[in-house]
């Protein structure tokens, strides 16, 4: 049973859908499908106009993650890239990794993870694909609410920094007399003559020809430490999902350097816990948290590039290590601490065909427009990934040449335990990403909710300790009732902090599909 009927309804359709957190690239994916493309071509089009018509989270500098239900299966490509060669601790001031500038710049894998998805699954040509981005790039496009206002604080934040290498910043995405309002125009024809040399390439420019020269002779002039070799030696990673089972269900995620294992965690803890019957009692809501706690301390703790270290992936999702972690539970707020396993801007869609493929894909430069490095003349606004790198002598997760850092965009898929697959979701947003696959999990099949619903209903994020935010549509009785079992409740009224989701949902005897998009932002689900 739940409470949320009055809000908005899903979209239901059969012969294909995407969605995604702005509309003009939904209708791109949408586009695709009805030219006879399928769920991974849509997802390709949709992501790189995403890179044009919402740049205040991702860019062609960005990194991508994927799940795709194809050949009867999920299967995972992450294309995440790796820290500069040239790197290492003793480059850092003051040993910190600043969050701005060259030096958190990692490999952009974006471009490549489109190229590899459509190599393994596209059907129309891969430049097709991305016309509609290049349109909007070239001719502009008006500004979404939303959008204008992380676009606004962007700006803002931008004009503090001092240096060079913002200096190409400023002039492509705050050019003189350009305000970012609401439906204020908005075109970069560098960002346009790059998609055009990447379609022309199958993406092979952006890291062996013209564009990557460019970029390397940015970095070198700007004191950053990217070089053409570092572009030259990326490639991106097939990968076997890692998964968790809840109530007949499986949650499929791409295994660490990303932090889906949180998420599966979190729901291994609870799936032998008694959750009431309602979603809004203060008891579930408690529970909740802590399992989540206790995920985020274990994935803080050994969450890494798994090429370099040892990630304890089978271990940490072992039933054994949940009884005994879920044995720490109790009626009251803990401090979470990691076990022993041996004894917030990112973008994402999903996309589905009338055949049954569907795709799960999330790309992200982080905070927001990124490290605030744009290379000259392309309008390529490059990742800061490399700050979720520690610093800590001796961590998995430590700074490291040609190493992946710990990431925080996760694509998510949900199947039944007799292999039939459900379909894609997922929440972006930093750290609350794990938190909101766990929420629209519940919401799904604990408690029955539609895509829609699951979207809408008030999100809980633990931040750190015992302290949790919570949206004020929670309610002020739970709120008080959580706070009186020993957390430090703070309400939250900027819903961006809890992140921004997407659902499709398969019916297996009639291919009939069910999408909802995030309330909290300007999001749509496009189908026919």
């Amino acid at each position: 049973m739940n409470t949320y009927s009055t809000y908005r309804q899903p979209v239901i359709a059969r012969g294909g859908m995407v969605a995604t957190s702005q509309p003009l690239a939904a209708q791109a994916g949408l586009f695709i499908l009805r030219e006879g493309g399928n769920a991974v071509d849509a997802a390709i089009a949709t992501a790189a106009a995403l890179t044009v018509v919402e740049p205040t989270s991702n860019g062609i500098g960005s990194d991508l993650f994927a799940l795709v239900w194809a050949d009867g299966k999920v299967q995972g490509l992450n294309a995440s890239g790796r820290s500069p060669a040239l790197l290492s601790p003793d480059q850092l001031p003051d040993g910190k990794m600043p969050t701005h500038g060259w030096l958190p710049v990692t490999v952009p894998g974006a471009v490549r993870g489109w190229a590899d998805l459509h190599a393994k699954f596209g059907k129309l040509p891969f430049g097709i694909l991305l016309a509609p981005a290049i349109h909007y790039a070239r001719h502009g496009y008006p500004l979404s609410p939303v959008l204008a206002e992380n676009w606004q604080r962007g700006i803002q934040a931008h004009r503090r920094r001092e240096g060079a290498e913002f200096a190409e910043w400023l002039a492509t995405f705050a050019p003189a007399g350009f305000g970012a309002r609401p439906g204020e125009m908005w075109a970069s024809e560098n960002h346009a003559r790059t998609l055009e040399r990447i379609a022309a390439s199958g993406g092979r420019d952006f890291y062996e020809g013209e564009i990557a020269a460019q970029i390397d002779a940015a970095s070198q002039a700007q004191g950053g430490w990217l070089r053409g070799d570092d572009l030259a030696a990326h490639q991106s990673e097939w990968v076997t999902p890692i998964h968790t089972e809840y109530r007949g269900h499986l949650v499929h995620e791409i295994p660490p350097n990303g932090q889906g294992i949180a998420a599966l965690i979190a729901l291994g803890l609870l799936n032998g816990m008694d959750l009431p019957d309602h979603r809004d009692d203060e008891r579930g809501l408690h529970l909740q948290i802590e399992a989540m706690k206790l995920a985020f301390a274990d994935a803080q703790r050994y969450v890494a590039d798994p090429q370099h270290v040892n990630v304890p992936t089978e271990k940490l999702l072992d039933p054994a290590y949940f009884a005994a972690r879920r044995a720490l539970i109790g009626e009251r707020a803990l401090e979470p601490e990691a076990g022993d396993p041996n004894s917030h801007g990112t973008v994402f869609l999903v996309a589905a065909d009338a055949d049954g493929m569907m795709v799960s894909l999330i790309q992200s430069n982080y905070m927001g427009f990124g490290s605030g490095v744009v290379v000259p003349g392309r309008g390529i606004a490059l990742q800061n990934r490399g700050h979720n790198f520690s610093v800590e002598e001796g961590h998995p997760n430590v700074l490291a040449p040609g190493k992946r850092p710990y990431h925080t965009i996760i694509p998510g898929f949900l199947t039944r335990t007799d292999g039939t697959p459900v379909g894609p979701f997922g929440v972006m947003g930093g750290f609350m990403q794990p938190q909101g696959h766990l929420q629209v999990v519940l919401n799904t099949v604990r408690y029955g909710m539609n895509p829609q619903q699951a979207l809408d209903a008030p999100r809980w994020q633990w931040l750190q300790g015992k302290t949790v935010e919570v949206e004020h549509e929670l309610g002020g009785p739970l709120a008080r009732a959580l706070q009186a079992r020993g957390h430090d409740i703070r309400v939250q009224l900027n819903p961006n902090a809890f992140g921004r989701g997407q659902i499709i949902w398969r019916d297996p005897k009639t291919g009939v599909l069910t999408g909802g998009s995030e309330s909290r932002t300007d999001g749509q689900v496009a189908a026919f």
